[in-house]
């Protein structure tokens, strides 16, 4: 097994830096290793199953262990960690769990963190909080592949904000599109739940969380507010509507 030791690693579609970037592991997420170059290391997430390659030098090696992962995450915007004695911050929502008591190892490197704390398994799911929550993540930029305050995608920003309330999505928005309970009419929905977008074809390529019936939260350019309805979403910015309402999901608690 091995553990990301940098603040947000980029995970590639091919052992290149030139290739697309497909998701990212964040400091403190583990994997499986599944094949390795000189250069690159070839990953499956242990939290979504997520594959792709990642730089070599940003993992470290650790025993195979039982510990169950994202039970305690950075909780600032920003947090700071002591890595071999040296500064390093790292986003919000990176696991901690191999730092019990605020110290610990990763392969051979001594880790500190004595920052604020999330427990998502002691969080009930409350729909309001959750979308208290993700207004954390406005104005973040949109990022191909992203999954932090930094830069995020639509799906990532949906996973993360969901991981804070112990619900674990997949990762691409297709995929998330299969979970939970299906809402017939977008005047049912409540906040929280999930709008699902397509594209010409017919194929999901867009998610994010409603505010109610007429409001929704995404990351699209940023992550930002626009209004809804029964057609999809309307720019705020510029009155031109922007997505094809497909589908609403309701994540149960």
């Amino acid at each position: 097994m091995i553990v990301c030791i940098v603040p947000i690693s980029p995970m590639r579609k091919e052992a290149s830096h030139r290739t697309e970037m497909v998701s990212q592991m964040l400091f403190g997420e583990a994997a499986e290793l599944l094949e390795t170059t000189r250069d690159f290391l070839r990953i499956r997430a242990l939290f979504d199953g997520y594959e792709g390659w990642c730089q070599r030098t940003q993992f470290a090696e650790v025993p195979e262990t039982e510990k169950t992962w994202h039970k305690q995450l950075t909780a600032e915007w920003i947090n700071t960690i002591l890595f071999n004695d040296q500064t390093m911050q790292v986003p919000l929502g990176c696991s901690i769990d191999m730092l019990e008591n605020g110290r610990g190892s990763i392969g051979a490197f001594h880790c500190s963190y004595a920052g604020k704390r999330h427990d998502p398994s002691g969080t009930p799911f409350d729909k309001r909080a959750l979308v208290a929550f993700s207004r954390q993540y406005l104005n973040t930029p949109y990022l191909w592949g992203g999954r932090s305050v930094f830069g995020i995608d639509c799906s990532g920003f949906v996973q993360q904000v969901f991981l804070f309330f112990n619900k674990q999505l997949p990762r691409d928005s297709y995929q998330q599109a299969e979970t939970g309970e299906l809402v017939g009419f977008l005047q049912e929905a409540n906040e929280g739940d999930l709008a699902f977008f397509d594209n010409e074809e017919g194929r999901i390529t867009h998610v994010g969380i409603l505010l109610g019936p007429d409001r929704i939260i995404h990351s699209s350019g940023r992550v930002r507010i626009d209004p809804i309805d029964n057609m999809g979403i309307v720019s705020s910015d510029t009155g031109e509507r922007t997505h094809t309402l497909r589908i609403i999901r309701r994540i149960n608690g």
